[in-house]
């Protein structure tokens, strides 16, 4: 009886609710309960969901909408890139009229709901990137009549393509690329007539590939149809890297009249190139790796193909010499990569006329002089003619090219491991050498595991470079391979006396030679060294117009000059947090990137409104205790890195270290000896020296360790500012170096 009460209830007040001012009171009540259901996820960080209440009309809440025709009926959800975390309801299924979805770019986990299978009037589903798992459709797919738009790439969904997609006549791109689906690639797909996209790349297929628009694939073996350019004459987009394909490039591929992109790379491919003549849209051609036999001559048919923006080849198998007619190709070309030939002779003149190329690597040959007329390619971020048999004088004409960024011209003994000076979280640390071995550099390779993860580099070196405490930056290297992968790297001053852990926890015996000139540091250098970090950490937070979250705080990534000047490096988990950004984009910054954690696995982020939400599938103990008892990267947890780093620094005791047991951590073991027992858990080698006055050495030794205690409270609210840190221990400074 009281059921049924609470159900009237509901039932009563939401129909109040219809009637009121501020809703449409002839609002569907089956799709207010569908929406309703999917409020329930776990994680909303954005507040997306937040308008999704009983006080005003769903079809007013963020993200939803509702058609012309029906006008208080849901006709699509754009929810996409919200960071919203949980599993999808199962009511989904009751928005009989839904033609939309997108939840893209999001964490939803658990199986795609079977209901969403009676879903006739659906036209487009977003689901990528997230983590979806089980199947990859539903089993009822079949009523997908008007579907057009399916995207399910970078999820969980395992087992085989499903019979029933046949029947999507009507779909024109599908997407299931980056997840763990199995078994052939089904044949029927070549009667997909109205596909022009299809991407299956990083699967787990097997077989042959079967005849049909776009395809993207890994793990095939065989040849190309014959026919495919005749057959497929709407066919944009061909891509076959990866592969073990053999057999000729097949002519016939010149008849595909809309084609745009081509990818041969790593195949197994003999003969020549076919001929590009016909294809106007055509705008990138990747060939490297390959077994393609050619003397260059097909170049000159690219002459035709206006919108040529990349090209890319390597074989070992072709040689001659590059035509004149490459200076013929459009100028709108951006990017030629040509390595690993037997290409003799010279460098032609005419690649002068190509005025819009950015990027031109010409690697691995035996080409000879480079000609004056390189000089008008004013457009030029890279120019690489390493491993080659230049002769002749560097033209002064290359002074012209003003964008001229990074000039490779010999080759170099790369990143290898004996170059090899550090490892951080997110990338490795180099020693090079510049100028005839008179200036000594540090290059750190950043470790890009996302394409497009790293957007606030460039802004992250502008506002960086200049500041005495943190690794001044000398140049910047930022590049996009062939393979649309992004490369970065960073130019440091190399710092001599190498990293604060190794000052820290020297042991006096000189194991390597480069460790010579290690000693105990004394009490005003470890001072010096806390107000170094603090006065970095103060300035990446509220000193550059910017704030700047750190994330990877502790001795390793503190590095010492000849002078025994500290800088903060290796920003492993660094973000700008508040960034130089449009206006009409507000402070509702929103983006995802996926980092290689340091255990294993990913870890996720999505940054928004000035915060970092990360999920860690398997946190250790370490990593809890570096970020300070939660899962949110801010300023908050680098002033709790802060405070652990000046207590191991006095102490000589790491966090991890063996001694503590059960609940007992180097926060409040330092805790529990202040201020009466100081003497009793400080490092005996800062003792070391004479002190006029026992007494004050004591009393601020205590003051320095309260200062790390507080950085390194439980709670953010309980920490002291790194501004107060720095006029703190300033004051101590100013103290001690008096009283010695």
């Amino acid at each position: 009886m009281a059921k049924s009460i609470i159900i009237v209830s509901f039932f009563i007040i939401y129909s109040l609710a219809l009637y009121s001012p501020a809703t449409c009171f002839r609002s569907n009540l089956t799709d207010f309960l569908s929406l309703l259901a999917l409020r329930s996820i776990d994680v909303d960080p954005n507040g997306a969901l937040n308008s999704w209440n009983q006080m005003t009309s769903f079809c007013t809440w963020n993200g939803a909408a509702c058609g012309r025709r029906y006008p208080n009926r849901v006709v699509a959800i754009k929810l996409d890139s919200q960071g919203l975390i949980g599993s999808l309801s199962s009511h989904k299924g009751n928005l009989s009229f839904l033609r939309v979805i997108n939840l893209g770019n999001n964490m939803f986990n658990g199986r795609i709901p079977q209901v969403i299978g009676l879903l006739r009037g659906l036209e487009y589903i977003e689901f990528s990137n997230n983590s979806f798992m089980g199947t990859i459709m539903p089993e009822n797919i079949t009523q997908w009549k008007n579907l057009v738009y399916l995207n399910l790439i970078d999820n969980n969904l395992s087992g085989p393509i499903p019979s029933e997609l046949r029947f999507l006549e009507k779909l024109e791109a599908l997407g299931l690329s980056e997840n763990k689906i199995s078994g052939p690639i089904p044949h029927y797909i070549g009667n997909l007539t109205s596909v022009i996209r299809f991407s299956l790349r990083s699967c787990d297929f097997n077989g042959k590939i079967p005849d049909f628009p776009a395809f993207d694939f890994s793990g095939l073996h065989g040849s190309i149809p014959s026919t495919i350019g005749l057959t497929l004459p709407n066919l944009s987009f061909l891509s076959l890297g990866r592969n073990q394909f053999s057999g000729r490039v097949q002519i016939s591929i010149s008849n595909a009249s809309s084609l745009e992109s081509l990818v041969l790379s790593f195949n197994d491919f003999p003969g020549p190139m076919p001929i590009f003549g016909g294809l106007s849209r055509f705008s990138s051609l990747y060939d490297a790796e390959t077994l393609v036999e050619d003397d260059f001559s097909f170049i000159s048919s690219l002459t035709n193909c206006t919108n040529l923006r990349a090209f890319d080849l390597s074989s070992p198998f072709i040689s001659g010499q590059i035509p004149e007619s490459i200076g013929n190709i459009t100028v709108n070309l951006a990017a030629i990569r040509i390595s690993d030939t037997q290409l003799r002779g010279k460098i032609p003149s005419g690649i002068g006329n190509l005025v819009s190329l950015t990027y031109l690597y010409l690697v691995n040959h035996h080409l000879g002089s480079i000609p004056s007329q390189v000089g008008s390619l004013s457009s030029l971020v890279m120019l690489d003619f390493s491993n080659n048999r230049l002769s002749g004088l560097i033209p002064n004409s290359l002074a012209t090219c003003i964008s001229l960024e990074r000039l490779y011209l010999e080759a170099t003994g790369g990143f290898t491991e004996t170059s090899l000076v550090g490892a951080g979280s997110f990338g490795y640390a180099y020693k090079g050498v510049l100028d005839d071995e008179v200036m000594v550099i540090a290059v750190k390779v950043l470790n890009l595991v996302v394409k497009g993860a790293s957007k606030s580099f460039l802004a992250e070196y502008n506002a960086l470079r200049g500041i005495r405490n943190i690794m001044k930056i000398l140049s910047v290297c930022e590049s996009i391979d062939f393979q649309g992968n992004d490369f970065k790297a960073l130019v440091y001053e190399f710092k001599t006396n190498g990293s604060l852990d190794k000052w820290l926890y020297f042991n006096g015996e000189q194991e390597e030679e480069s460790d010579a000139q290690l000693r105990n540091l004394d009490l005003i250098e470890r001072l010096d060294i806390a107000i170094d970090v603090a006065h970095a950490l103060e300035y990446l937070h509220s000193g550059s117009g910017l704030i700047i979250v750190h994330g990877d705080l502790k001795p390793s990534n503190i590095l010492l000059d000849e002078d025994m000047t500290a800088c903060v490096g290796d920003f492993g988990l660094s973000n700008i947090v508040s960034s130089v950004l449009p206006p009409q984009l507000g402070s509702r910054v929103q983006s995802a990137m996926s980092l290689k954690k340091f255990t294993g696995g990913d870890v996720q982020f999505v940054l928004y409104s000035n915060q970092i939400i990360c999920r860690l599938p398997l946190i250790s103990r370490n990593v809890c205790g570096e970020y300070g008892m939660s899962n949110v990267i801010s300023t908050e947890k680098d002033v709790y890195s802060y405070g652990i780093l000046v207590l191991e620094m006095f102490t000589n005791k790491r966090p991890t270290d063996d001694s503590f047991m059960d609940h007992v951590n180097l926060h409040n073991f330092v805790d529990s000896t202040l201020p009466d027992h100081v003497m009793e858990i400080l490092d005996p080698q800062v003792q070391i020296g004479p002190r006029q006055n026992n007494n004050m050495f004591e009393d601020r030794m205590s003051c320095i360790l309260n200062i790390g205690v507080s950085c390194s409270n439980e709670m953010p609210r309980d920490r002291i500012s790194m501004s107060d840190v720095v006029s703190e221990l300033s004051l101590f400074q100013k103290e001690l170096s008096i009283a010695s």
